[in-house]
């Protein structure tokens, strides 16, 4: 079985159903609110769980009852949570999301625990792949890339700026098309793999700017799409690790992150390997 560590963000979502997303200045009443675990973090941890990985993540929370409910599904899907840090006098990271009926939204993200993470306060240990975002501090995600010698996967998201060692380091940087724009020509940097992500338009796969591989997801009637760039994240890493070639993983994490997209919330959406592997059956060979 693959053995994963993912070292990110662990964070609460309030999430808001609306008729449509507020415009600047706008106040939009009627909304149905939900609360869901969340994190980009601890999204891809639980996604690549339910692959069929095992996975360890490390990150830092809360000493407040957020915390339990930000880890609640990540503890009843089997991550390991031995080296998620509680730390006292600080607030468990909060997500602030509205989604809209076709599913897009807005996201904005208090950190809280999340920034306190240190690079000297972990250690990555064996494994097959490790996992990183950006909701945590970059010299985190730095030390983890030069300590770790397996495969590792840098998901830059959200889009801010990062010690390019890392993108050279990387095995794969993945990225959605408005982060892509944002980074430019800093992702010529890129060692590894890039992938790029299109929404329901599918994903694209590079390597030393020579496209590789290109790949659609199932049609699926998209209800949330927080926590689809996790799963495809997940998928990918899992896939490649696996050693799929470079288009079936790119179809597989194409398709996680589509059967993801059906559900509301992140982590309640996340799917099964089977689930994923129902809706790839679905595509033309």
């Amino acid at each position: 079985m693959t053995d994963i560590v993912v070292i990110g963000s662990v964070n609460l979502d309030l999430s808001a159903t609306v008729g449509r997303l507020p415009e600047p200045g706008e106040t939009i009443t009627g909304a149905t609110l939900s609360r869901f675990p969340g994190g980009k973090g601890a999204n891809q941890a639980l996604a690549a769980r339910r692959l069929g990985a095992d996975v360890r993540l490390i990150a830092c929370v809360g000493d407040d009852a957020a915390a339990d409910e930000a880890l609640a599904l990540l503890r009843e899907g089997g991550v390991d949570l031995s080296h998620v840090r509680v730390l006292e006098h600080s607030q468990t990271g909060v997500a602030l999301i509205c989604v809209e009926p076709s599913g897009e939204n807005q996201i904005v993200v208090a950190p809280g625990a999340n920034t306190a993470m240190g690079a000297d306060a972990f250690t990555v240990g064996p494994a097959d792949a490790v996992i990183c975002q950006l909701e945590i501090p970059g010299d985190v995600i730095a030390r983890a890339a030069n300590d770790f010698r397996g495969f590792f996967c840098a998901n830059l998201a959200p889009a801010k700026e990062i010690d390019v060692t890392v993108l050279q380091r990387a095995d794969l940087v993945i990225v959605n098309e408005t982060e892509a724009a944002w980074y430019g020509d800093t992702l010529e940097a890129c060692g590894g793999l890039v992938a790029t992500t299109y929404g329901s338009r599918g994903a694209s796969l590079r390597k030393g700017g020579a496209l590789i591989a290109e790949a659609v997801p199932p049609a699926v009637t998209a209800v949330d799409t927080v926590g689809a760039g996790d799963a495809f994240t997940a998928a990918l890493t899992v896939a490649l690790v696996e050693g799929q070639e470079p288009l079936d993983a790119l179809r597989f994490a194409c398709a996680a992150g589509a059967a993801a997209a059906t559900r509301p919330g992140a982590q309640p959406s996340l799917p099964t390997r089977e689930e994923v592997e129902a809706l790839l059956g679905q595509l033309p060979p």
